[in-house]
């Protein structure tokens, strides 16, 4: 089968593979329908070693069940799965706590096998995958695929700040992320939203899914702006949806006393300010973390198979799988938010 490899940094591969095979009884074998490219796939693009083996890619997929392993009890060849970014028992004491990035027995994709290819194997199957009730609907197959990672990132940002009606919100960062991150925000309740972002077509995106101001500033000034529109307070919640430091600089300058901070964009630096004249004098809370997205796909795809919302309107370039480098290319020139692989 044809696969996406990445064998260093910018250095990005589709090559043949042995097609993957059971190799444990809770395994499946899954045909990919939809893959994608995640923001987070930029940073080996931009740093990853050179490698002779090469890095399988590709951490978000739907697809079809088409073998199941002897010990596999809720799947059956033909369903139709979404896959979270993570692998999990659905067992284990973490599992059951909703937090299934922390599975005792679980991982993650890359490594094993990536979902940009034409069919995945997946670990403990029963515990990772969600069939999709009513099978393969084309329509909603660019929303489903959000709820492998990109909205279940998005909604743990607003769900760990506990977002409500009553609190007010800054997105930081108009990236696919951050933009899942204003649509939680709504959906939760949220009635001001101010998104941080200075791509007009994607803020028009977040104005359409929520985001009620948006500034375009950055560093201090756009930190006074956010000042300015909320009474020089700043908001009870910040979602931080992209992971540099002046991201986080960004959500400390913004965040209201008392406030939280939620992190989900994958943070590209070791040391962030903590301390007591940032977030220990003002009583600011900071949390976020990989997100649990198994945890929350019940939730939203019901929202998304009754039309409540539409996440896939994310998805602004559709590519095949043989054109998977060139979309590499488009997201880290941000031709494209975010590129859909039909393989």
């Amino acid at each position: 089968m044809r696969a996406t490899y990445m064998y260093g940094a910018g250095d990005v591969r589709i090559v043949t593979v042995p097609d993957p095979v059971l190799q444990h009884p809770s395994d499946a074998i899954v045909r990919v329908v939809n893959a994608c490219i995640c923001g987070s796939d930029l940073h080996p693009y931009h740093q990853l070693p050179a490698s002779a083996e090469g890095t399988s890619m590709g951490h978000e997929f739907i697809g079809v069940v088409e073998e199941v392993g002897s010990a596999v009890a809720t799947l059956a060849k033909g369903d139709f799965v979404i896959a979270p970014f993570a692998w999990s028992d659905g067992t284990c004491e973490f599992c059951r706590e909703g937090l299934q990035t922390s599975c005792l027995h679980g991982g993650f994709w890359n490594g094993i096998g990536g979902g940009q290819a034409e069919a995945v194997r997946v670990p403990l199957a029963d515990g990772t995958l969600v069939k999709v009730p009513g099978g393969e609907d084309p329509a909603l197959l660019p929303s489903l695929l959000t709820l492998s990672d990109v909205l279940g990132t998005g909604y743990h940002a607003a769900k760990s700040a506990g977002v409500n009606p009553r609190t007010t919100v800054t997105v930081v960062g108009d990236g696919a992320v951050g933009l899942m991150a204003v649509l939680s925000a709504k959906r939760l309740g949220a009635e001001r939203i101010i998104l941080m972002g200075r791509h007009r077509d994607r803020t028009d995106l977040g104005v359409e899914f929520g985001a009620t101001d948006v500034v375009a500033e950055r560093g201090a000034e756009g930190i006074a702006k956010v000042r300015e529109l909320t009474g020089g307070h700043g908001t009870h919640t910040v979602l931080e949806a992209v992971g540099f430091r002046e991201a986080y600089q960004q959500a400390v300058g913004v965040v209201r006393p008392g406030g939280v901070i939620s992190r989900v964009g994958v943070p590209q630096y070791e040391e962030a300010p903590i301390g007591f004249g940032s977030l220990f004098g003002p009583n600011i809370t900071l949390t976020g973390g990989p997100a649990p997205v198994r945890a929350y796909i019940d939730e939203l795809m019901s929202d998304v198979l009754d039309g409540t919302i539409e996440p896939g309107k994310v998805f602004d370039r559709t590519i095949g799988l043989d054109e998977v480098p060139d979309g590499y290319r488009a997201m880290d020139s941000r031709e494209a938010l975010k590129v859909l692989v039909r393989p």
